[in-house]
């Protein structure tokens, strides 16, 4: 990239999040992605770098060491013309969502980070005559804690993201309440996977995004946005999945379009990847909690019908569902068991603010802070630094719950199969695909309190609603282990 001959008008709006916007080159595979910060809190162009690099160095030294070299895409910090940034951040201040305009873009640093263009990123000699296909998934939490330090007996059933839906739709967030469950995506069983990934594609929310050609043709950006039509969305796929144009218009088409996608997405979830070190943080024998989600419609619609869930096949060790999930388990203490030993963090940085730095709160992200989270004890032996050890488990886990999974997908030519790259079949084509992983900050260290008050408000809110809803409906039915009197009339 030749900072010397930036312009504005090459690059164009692709997406931000709550503390970051990215653009796209028009015709290069590559995205600058910006710091954003409220108009009264500016940074100095030095703390800008360096939460940049920070970025980089805990994708590089953290998230690639659990991950896998080829899943993990670092970037580098860039110094860009200020003229550069102040003209392309007028342009494109029309296409933001509004909801996402209380915070500004970075104009004053120059600094940026520049990053491959997952959605169109070529990691293989795909086939140049079609466009490349991304669907970008951001699967979220995939485990039940188990652990002594729940206190709400609820949050041993029924998952965090389940139980988030109902306070999200309450609050205006969402319009509706979404089928997808994590625990089914995350269960490595086929029919639950399918199942999940089309509960995705009916209520995207910020969950879900298909990409084509870098182009975004399906996903949701906030509550307003219309309804899932699945008709539109068939009519960008056909092409890649039934490339003889072999199925005519219609809802058979659809429905045949949209199934070949989930079993396409389910095989490439559950392929191998190369090899991390997240294989480090196996456990032992012991479940870290139920497999399946009280909540789930998938759970309640077996039972409605009389059938059992079905087998449990557990994800293969080297997908990359498994990796980001032994991550998401650094998570030992849950929130509720975390918070303490936050507190103590704190009164000891209260009483030594010097040895902020010593600690490794806020960096270097290197090879020393990466082998401590290697420590999963989780008896308390009441210091400052098993403390810590499990507050920096705790973000690393946070960061893997909230991480999004790009699959690239491109059709293979029929007479390049003796090349080495991963191949997935579909009912009547073959697609060659790579899978990476977005969205890797390490989460804030001052967040912690604000978690700990959305987990309660979170399972309380859950509680007083859907529970209270539910148990007002059980008095007109037999309650198991409920003395009742079995009355004979004469007939």
């Amino acid at each position: 990239m030749d900072e010397g001959k930036m312009d504005e008008n090459e690059w164009r709006y692709h997406g931000e999040g709550n503390k970051s916007l990215v653009v796209a080159h028009a015709q290069r595979c590559v995205v600058l992605r910006f710091l954003k910060f409220p108009p009264s809190r500016k940074k100095t162009s030095e703390e800008v770098f360096q939460h940049l690099q920070n970025i980089v160095d805990f994708s590089k030294n953290v998230m690639k060491e659990f991950l896998g070299e080829n899943s993990v895409h670092c970037g580098e910090v860039v110094q860009l013309p200020l003229d550069f940034v102040k003209q392309l951040c007028l342009k494109i201040q029309s296409e933001r969502p509004e909801s996402r305009c209380d915070k500004d873009l970075d104009t004053l640093s120059g600094y940026a980070l520049c990053l491959p263009n997952l959605a169109r990123l070529q990691t293989y000699r795909f086939a140049e005559h079609r466009p490349i296909l991304c669907v970008e998934i951001k699967p979220k939490c995939g485990f039940i804690p188990l652990c002594g330090a729940v206190t709400h007996e609820l949050k041993h059933r029924v998952c965090r993201y389940c139980m988030h839906q109902h306070l999200k739709v309450a609050t205006g967030k969402w319009k509706q309440i979404s089928k997808y469950c994590p625990l089914d995506l995350y269960s490595g069983n086929k029919q639950r996977m399918h199942f999940a990934l089309k509960s995705l594609l009916q209520e995207a929310q910020n969950n879900l995004k298909i990409f084509k050609n870098g182009e975004l043709i399906y996903g949701c950006a906030d509550a307003r946005s219309p309804a899932a039509d699945w008709n539109e969305l068939a009519h960008h796929l056909k092409p890649f999945f039934f490339p003889s144009n072999g199925l005519a218009g219609g809802p058979h088409c659809t429905r045949a379009v949209i199934r070949e996608l989930v079993r396409v997405i389910t095989r490439v979830l559950l392929s191998g990847s190369d090899k991390g070190r997240a294989g480090a943080l196996r456990r032992g024998p012991v479940p870290r909690g139920p497999r399946v989600c009280e909540a789930s419609p998938f759970g309640r619609s077996l039972r409605h019908q009389g059938k059992n869930s079905p087998e449990c096949s557990g994800l293969p060790k080297g997908c990359l569902l498994y990796k980001t999930l032994q991550v998401q388990m650094l998570d030992l203490l849950d929130i509720e068991g975390l918070y303490p030993l936050y507190r103590r963090v704190e009164r000891y940085l209260e009483e030594f603010p010097e040895e902020r730095k010593t600690l490794q709160i806020d960096g270097p992200y290197d090879e020393a802070f990466y082998q401590k989270l290697l420590d999963l004890s989780t008896e308390d032996d009441g210091t400052v630094a098993f403390a810590l050890t499990k507050v920096q488990q705790y973000r690393v886990a946070m960061t893997a719950k909230d991480c999004s999974i790009m699959i690239a997908l491109s059709p293979c030519l029929q007479d390049t199969s003796s090349e080495q790259r991963p191949v997935v079949p579909s009912s009547r084509s073959r697609f060659a695909f790579s899978v990476s992983v977005l969205d890797l900050d390490l989460k804030p260290y001052e967040s912690i309190p604000h978690q700990y008050k959305l987990d309660g408000k979170i399972v309380n809110f859950y509680s007083k609603t859907v529970l209270a809803k539910d148990a007002a409906v059980m008095p007109t039915r037999y309650k198991e282990r409920e003395d009742c009197t079995l009355v004979l009339h004469t007939v």
